[in-house]
């Protein structure tokens, strides 16, 4: 069996890929492995359980919550929140799990199983592939040992989720919106309840767009794929700024009063500087991966605060936020984490404080991301050939080189070998697209010729 875990729980297409049976045995199997752990010891484990608006969802959610139940584990059913809504209620309510049902900013059809430690983090990799082994051992005919009695768990609704989720969200602002106008794209998806709510609270005027979620619509020509509507929001409205979404809000990207976008790097950018000035950015450093445009390294370095970057993956830029107490970590996509604040990504968040330093320093969204200019980025895609080889090829070696040493200290070289197909990732940026296109339209030949 290939691995079901990857590097945000087990997705794929609801009851094709994703069964009511998978999502109950991984329930089952989670339960099992963290009472071998000792995580339950001495008390009745509880879980949270929360999803976003996907129809399939519904079936989910009461596939999980039996297999938790029937394992003996008391259910916490939080309903459709934000996943860095789960992961703070299974923290705040000193759960032993957590559990969000969503695929994020994938298409309706899709949905996955994520399961959170106690405290709101992610498993361990090594906690993943034993819920995988007991699942498979169990699937195929080992007997479960099963309680009876008052042994089996209890399952209640949390209704203070919301609400406690809102204050939390609050608690975190600097200072309020009063005066701004912002729009909102909620991707029709688990935000569109909380974040209205929140940035009302904290004085801003409000227009949201993405907002009627039907267990259909998710994702759906909006949210933060699909930047379009909300550009054109933000532009009618004459909003001073705009914020977007994905289906289970863990990211978030922006647009400014023009309607430019402003990606994960930029509101990094801008929310680093806000954080220092706070005394807030631990060690005057952010983390970021690799994937990060050369524009926002060369701003942080201009304004004396240092990168440290790690493979793609915003599991990676958490691992190395955590080991060495950095504040602030996140991707170009917009996942964002603010870790004084957050266990995982949280796009609500992110907005809010975004919004909260327009506000506070009175100048516009496409200035504060002005700090950094995003150097033009050409990615080619090689497929069919051989990945394993792209760090030990003398030939393709020798290619990077001569690109490194053409583009000099305003462009950039990034090979990345696919981590399930068979392609190699070609990335280039320059000061010129040009440039880059034909930097990376020969470095793309050479890989064909090298590992094909």
């Amino acid at each position: 069996m290939g691995r079901l875990f990857g590097t945000d729980g087990v997705r794929g297409v609801a009851n094709a890929d994703l069964t009511a049976e998978l999502a109950l045995g991984l329930s089952v199997a989670a339960a099992h492995v963290l009472a071998e752990a000792g995580t339950f010891e001495g008390h009745k484990p509880v879980a949270v359980v929360g999803r976003d608006p996907r129809a399939s969802g519904e079936f989910l959610e009461a596939a999980v919550v039996a297999g938790l139940a029937s394992a003996g584990v008391d259910v916490l059913r939080v309903g459709v929140l934000p996943t860095p809504a789960v992961a703070f209620l299974t923290g705040e309510l000193g759960a032993d799990l957590g559990v969000m049902l969503s695929a994020s900013h994938n298409a309706m059809p899709d949905n996955g199983v994520k399961f959170f430690a106690r405290g709101g983090h992610k498993l361990a990799d090594d906690l993943e592939d034993r819920i995988e082994g007991v699942y498979e051992e169990h699937r195929t005919g080992a007997p479960w040992d099963r309680p009876t009695g008052a042994g089996v768990g209890r399952v209640r609704s949390y209704d203070d989720g919301f609400e406690g989720y809102v204050e939390h969200l609050l608690s975190a602002l600097p200072n309020r919106l009063d005066g701004l106008k912002v729009v909102l794209d909620e991707a029709h998806g688990a935000a569109a309840g909380v974040s209205p709510e929140a940035f009302t609270r904290a004085g801003a005027e409000i227009v949201t767009i993405g907002a009627e979620p039907d267990g259909l619509n998710i994702n759906d020509g909006c949210g933060s794929t699909h930047l379009g509507p909300l550009k054109a929001a933000v532009v009618e409205h004459g909003a001073h700024l705009g914020i977007a979404h994905d289906g289970d809000a863990d990211r978030c990207l922006a647009v400014d009063h023009e309607g430019n976008e402003v990606d994960g790097d930029q509101i990094l950018a801008v929310l680093a500087l806000a954080m220092r000035e706070r005394g807030v950015l631990r060690s005057d450093t952010v983390v970021a991966t690799v994937m990060s445009n050369l524009g926002f390294k060369l701003a942080l370095e201009r304004e004396g605060l240092r990168l440290v970057q790690t493979a793609v993956g915003d599991r990676y830029v958490l691992e190395e936020m955590k080991e060495h107490g950095y504040a602030l970590g996140g991707e170009q996509s917009g996942h964002v984490i603010i870790s004084d604040h957050a266990t995982t990504g949280d796009g609500t968040l992110t907005g809010l404080l975004l919004a909260a330093r327009v506000a506070q320093t009175g100048r516009t969204l496409k200035e504060l991301a002005g700090v950094m200019e995003r150097l033009p980025q050409v990615l080619i895609n090689v497929p069919d050939v051989d990945r394993s080889r792209v760090s030990t090829s003398a030939e393709l070696s020798a290619a990077v080189a001569e690109a490194e040493g053409e583009l000099g200290s305003t462009g950039r070289v990034l090979l990345r070998p696919s981590g399930t197909e068979p392609l190699v990732r070609v990335m280039v940026e320059a000061a010129d697209i040009e440039q880059a296109r034909a930097v990376a339209g020969r470095l793309a030949d050479v890989v064909k010729s090298a590992l094909g």
